[in-house]
This record gives structure tokens, sequence and C-alpha cells, in this order.
């Protein structure tokens, strides 16, 4: 139901989201590598962060892997009388979806994105229950330290076929600009 062009349109759009929204710094060098089929994969992440973002003719799941170790912790919490990692790190994912939510409206104009909740990375698994017609992990490593995972999910309602083109410009974040 979910065409192959379709397909790598949400691929596309997730390593367009990861790389301008996960790094903290815009020079942070963030690497996304697809996993399985004869891919390595780490050691499996302890929690997941489950985003969803929904319309008439699909869901779409984004759930980020992470473990609360001192790297990640550090990365992420640059400020330690600031808000805890837990807060930051929803707020990063949330940007996230966020910005494929801001991609997929091109092409579905109604959208509804949820709020973020961590759960145990036990329920991957159950992921497949779903019958998605796209599933697809990677893994998301910064500054050649920081190991995320993420994985996309998508199970659609209807036929669903797109091509996303998201060699378009880089929107600003909210700088004002002079004339």
């Amino acid at each position: 139901m979910i065409s192959h062009h379709a397909k790598e349109s949400f691929e596309r759009i997730f390593y367009k989201a990861v790389r301008a929204r996960l790094p903290v710094d815009a020079g942070d060098v963030c690497e996304i590598v697809p996993v399985g089929e004869g891919h390595a994969q780490g050691k499996p992440a302890d929690n997941v962060v489950v985003l969803t973002i929904s319309s008439i003719v699909f869901r779409l799941l984004l759930v980020l892997h992470f473990d609360e170790d001192d790297t990640t912790r550090d990365y992420f919490v640059r400020n330690a009388d600031g808000p805890s990692f837990r807060e930051v790190f929803l707020e990063i994912c949330n940007l996230c979806c966020g910005a494929m939510n801001q991609e997929l409206l091109h092409y579905f104009p109604d959208l509804g994105m949820s709020t973020p909740y961590v759960l145990s990375a036990r329920c991957l698994p159950h992921l497949e229950e779903l019958k998605p017609g796209y599933l697809s992990s990677f893994a998301v490593t910064i500054n050649g330290a920081v190991q995320l995972g993420a994985t996309v999910c998508v199970c659609a309602h209807a036929p669903l076929d797109f091509i996303a083109d998201v060699a378009a410009a880089e929107e600003t974040s909210g700088e004002l600009e002079l004339f």
C-alpha cells in the first residue's frame, strides 16, 4: 500500500530532520546508518521516545532509542542547573518530529502530532503487530560518541504515493530578516 517512492520520501524526510534537529550545535557531525540487512547494530538502547504523526491516510511513528549514559547526558545537557536530561531530550525529539511534520505538510495538509513519551525499548518488537507498510531502523552517531537509534514505522490506511523534495532551501528558525 505504500509505494517505493513514498518509502524513499519518508526516509529522506527522516534524514533531513535528524541532521537538522538532533545535533545540539550546527557544526556537530551527525552520521545515520541503516540497521539490519547486513548492517551492524550496537547494543540495544534501554529506552525509547515515541512520537506520532497522523493523517487521514497514514500514521507515522518516530521512535528514538537512547540510553541515559554519561556521554549522552553530557552532550544534551549543557547546564547542570537547567532542565533535566529527560526534559531536554524530549524537547529535542519533539523538534525532530516537528521537522518531519513540517516537510510532510507539503504533501498532506491535515496532520496531527503527538507529544513525546518514554517507553522501555522492550516494546520495539511489537511494532510488527501494527502491520506497517514501512518499517526501518537506523543507528545515529553524533560527533563519533553519542549513540542513538531511530525507527520509522508507517502504517497506511489507503494507498500512499508521493515524492518528497527535501533539497529545497532550508527554512529559517525564527531569525529576523532585514531588507
